[in-house]
This record gives structure tokens, C-alpha cells and sequence, in this order.
């Protein structure tokens, strides 16, 4: 009997469609998969803020509400278009890859236009534009990174395979954030100054890396686990909330994920104000980009070994605390260099690293234990809810992100920023992602209840519930 009340749970076929063996072929299209997402998100994430409120002459608290209202519109659209790829029949070449091929061109298309500046423009256009642009490249983002985050579950059963997915996403994310770490600031930048037109090359570049990535992706990741069809059939909205209300792993995870969403983000964004006026040195970003990619880097050759001998939960929630100390701790010391602020930050990089290499397994996992709990694979629905709520964190970090710098009297048409706005930009970019750390521990450590026995137990269960075809 379904331990959800009112649902007749129904088998799940798990076959291998002469698809072949899991393998490296599978890892690399999965990691150029979020190397071709990260380009612009991450681009986004880092440099948007500073282009609007430079280049397009935007309020910082504008650009905050901007960020809001279409992070929490994300949300809605990651869930809906979630539900509608799990109610579609899977085609030949699987349930999600055709809309990566499919959905791509439009977005990256729609994330140049993002930094197009036509000159000569009132603020009100300037800021309708923002708003139009943004909210739709945002929309077509869930358009492509939903089935692209959805797909892992399908790609392999196995828990330990799973991992080196993570692994290799976490990978391929982790080399875009380097190369926009490094090139960003040389290319965006001139004389310490955010460029148009510079901008605009930049998204240009950009984009035709993004586009080639997920080409890549969709020809080399190959689906391997296929749902009945009377399980699409039986799927109804009302069972999966019901069911997702009582997937305790999913809540734990959804919560640790979107406030650990918050911390990076405002990082992301803050990082720009506080090496170009804190520091005054914009061009040092490039290295700090590449010294904490090289800190990620350390972190993926550990993660496998680590999480085969301790566990998922384990090593994340130790890394989580290692980091929440160290962004305390520079708190308390406002006058570091760039370069001895930059050498502390890398150890706070290399402790939420581990949370951040692993996190896609621990939704595959939360995945799992839907099915367990409800018999149905619900793959899409179940991983835009969790993109749901990391878009959630995105919206309060990037509202947060400019509320909180107009607060602290940042002014983008200051030459030279006022003390007390320094000393804030200070406080945001240590104080706040320490807290945001600290609490994702607690999370992981006392709230998240699928340690490394329990997970091996419920692969266990759940195998014993599937019906195998071979």
C-alpha cells in the first residue's frame, strides 16, 4: 500500500533501451550540459547588477526588485514547465534531451539581447528593457536547465554513479565560473569602468560557447531509466504535493539549497562592489575567479572517495561549517589586503565546495525517495520543485543584493564610494553568507535524514519495489 493516502501506486519499469553502459561519454555531455547553463548564469549572477546600475543608469534598489519579481516568476515557471514535461510521452530520443536541442537557440538568443545597449535611451526604457529581456531569458532558462537537471535520474540508477554525475555538472559549472572569472572582468571592463559595448562581445562570446555545450550534451547523455506509461497516466498534482509534503529528505534539501542560494548569490553580486570599491581594483577579480575555481578543482578528485567512505550528508555539512567560520572570521578582520581577503575566501570556497560538488546527488536521492514513498517517477516534477525553491533563494539574494547596497548608501555615480558604504559593502560580503553558511549546517547535520546508511538502505528498498526489465 502507497503511503500516500489515495494513490494507487503503480510499478516502475527501469530498463536499458540498448542504450549501453553508463560511462565517461555520459559524464562529459552531463558536465558540457552545465558548462553551456553556467556561461550566462553565472555571467548573470556576477556582472548584471553592476551593468544595470553602470550602464543602464538603473537604481540599485530598482535592479533588486527586478531581480525579485523575476526570480519568484522562475519559480512558478520551473515547477510549471516541470509538471507539463512529465505529462508528455517520451519521445525516441528520450523524456528530456528534445528540449534541450529544442529550447536552447531561444535562450541563449534572449541572454545576448540581455546586454544590448542602444545609447541615447530615457531611464524609463532603459528600465523597461531590463525588465522585459531579463524575466523572459529567465523563463526560457527553466526551459532548458529543467529537463537538464531532470535527466541525471534518468542517465543511471546507481547511487555511487550518480555522485560522479554531481561531480562532473559541478565540473562543468565550475570551469565556466573560472572562465568568467578570469576573461569576465579583462573583457567587461575598461580602466576599472563596466564597457557597453564590451558587454555586448561578452554575451556574444559567450553564447556561442553556451550554444555548443548543449549541442554537445544532448549528443553524448543517453537516458537510460524509462517510466511505465500507466504511471504518466496515474500521475495526478494533487497526490504528487501531498506526497512531496511528506518527503522529509526533499523539505531538508529545499531549505538547505535555498538559503545556501541566498549566500552565493549576494556573494556573486556583492564580490563585484567589493574588489572594485572596497579594494578599488575591478581587474583582481580575474584572480580571485581563478584562485577559487582552483579551490573547486581540489575539491572534485575528493568528493568520490569521500562521500564512498563518509557520505553525502557528512562531508557537505563538515565542508558548510568550514566555511561559515572562515566568512565569521574575515568579518572581524576589515583591513585585509585584496590579496589576504582573497587567500581567506578560498578556504570558505573549498569548505561549501563540497556542498555545492554534491548537491545534484542529494537531489537524485530526494528523487528516489519520492518514488519510494509514491511508487510514481516524477522526475521532472520533483527536480523543478527543487529548482523551485532554489530560485526562490535567488530572488531574495538578488532583492536582498540591491535593497542592501542602496541601504548602505552606495551611490554608482560616486567616483569614490562613502566610508560607511565601504564598511557595508564589508559587512554584506562576510557577515551574511557566514550566517547563511552556518545555518545550511544545521540543516545538514540535524534536519537532512538521509545519512550514508540510510541512503544505501533505500536503494535497497526501492529495488525491491521496481520491477526490473533487462
Amino acid at each position: 500500500m502507497s503511503p500516500v493516502p489515495g494513490l494507487e501506486t503503480t510499478k516502475i519499469v527501469t530498463t536499458n533501451v540498448e542504450a549501453g553502459k553508463f560511462g565517461l561519454k555520459d559524464k562529459l555531455g552531463y558536465l558540457l550540459g552545465d558548462f553551456g547553463n553556467d556561461f550566462f548564469f553565472i555571467l548573470v549572477s556576477s556582472f548584471l547588477m553592476v551593468y544595470y546600475t553602470d550602464i543602464f543608469g538603473i537604481s540599485a534598489a530598482s535592479v533588486g526588485i527586478l531581480f525579485l519579481i523575476a526570480r519568484l516568476w522562475d519559480a512558478v515557471a520551473d515547477v510549471t514547465w516541470g509538471r507539463f514535461i512529465d505529462t508528455r510521452k517520451p519521445s525516441k530520443h528520450g523524456k528530456f534531451k528534445p528540449w534541450i536541442f529544442r529550447m536552447s537557440f531561444p535562450l541563449v538568443i534572449s541572454g545576448v539581447l540581455m546586454f544590448v545597449y542602444i545609447p541615447g535611451m530615457s531611464d524609463g526604457f532603459y528600465l523597461a528593457y531590463a525588465f522585459v529581456t531579463y524575466i523572459l531569458w529567465g523563463t526560457l532558462y527553466s526551459t532548458v536547465n529543467i529537463p537538464y537537471g531532470s535527466m541525471a535520474s534518468v542517465i543511471t540508477s546507481d547511487p555511487v554513479e550518480r555522485t560522479s554525475l554531481s561531480t562532473f555538472r559541478t565540473m562543468g559549472a565550475t570551469l565556466a565560473g573560472l572562465i568568467i572569472s578570469v576573461a569576465g572582468p579583462l573583457i567587461l571592463f575598461v580602466d576599472n569602468k563596466a564597457d557597453a559595448g564590451r558587454f555586448t562581445l561578452g554575451a556574444i562570446i559567450f553564447g556561442v560557447l553556451s550554444i555548443s555545450c548543449y549541442m554537445a550534451c544532448y549528443k553524448l547523455s543517453t537516458e537510460r531509466v524509462v517510466a511505465s506509461e500507466t504511471t504518466v497516466q496515474k500521475t495526478n498534482l494533487s497526490i504528487t504535493l501531498k506526497a512531496i509534503m511528506k518527503n522529509r529528505p526533499l523539505i531538508s534539501i529545499l531549505s538547505g539549497s535555498l538559503i545556501f542560494m541566498m549566500g552565493s548569490m549576494l556573494m556573486g553580486a556583492v564580490n563585484v562592489y567589493l574588489y572594485k570599491d572596497y579594494f578599488g581594483n575591478a581587474a583582481i577579480l580575474s584572480i580571485v575567479g581563478l584562485v577559487q575555481m582552483a579551490a573547486m578543482f581540489i575539491v572534485f578528485p575528493l568528493a568520490k572517495p569521500l562521500v564512498s567512505k563518509f557520505g553525502k550528508k557528512e562531508i557537505a555539512a563538515v565542508g558548510m561549517l568550514l566555511s561559515a567560520i572562515v566568512y565569521i572570521l574575515l568579518y572581524f578582520l576589515p583591513n585585509l589586503t585584496a590579496i589576504q581577503f582573497m587567500a581567506f575566501a578560498t578556504v570558505g570556497t573549498f569548505g561549501y565546495a563540497f556542498f555545492s560538488v554534491v548537491v545534484w546527488a542529494f537531489v537524485t536521492d530526494v528523487i528516489d525517495y519520492h518514488e519510494y514513498l509514491t511508487g510514481l517517477r516524477e522526475d521532472g516534477t520533483v527536480y523543478s520543485v527543487y529548482s523551485f525553491a532554489r530560485k526562490v533563494g535567488q530572488a531574495i539574494a538578488g532583492g536582498l543584493g540591491g535593497f542592501a547596497l542602496t541601504s548602505v548608501g552606495y551611490d554608482a555615480s560616486l567616483k569614490v564610494q562613502t566610508q560607511s558604504a565601504l564598511n557595508g559593502i564589508h559587512t554584506i560580503a562576510t557577515l551574511v553568507p557566514g550566517i547563511v553558511f552556518l545555518v545550511v549546517f544545521i540543516i545538514l547535520a540535524f534536519l537532512y535524514p538521509l545519512s550514508k546508511k540510510r541512503t544505501t538502505q533505500l536503494t535497497k528498498d526501492l529495488a525491491s519495489k521496481r520491477e526490473i526489465k533487462v
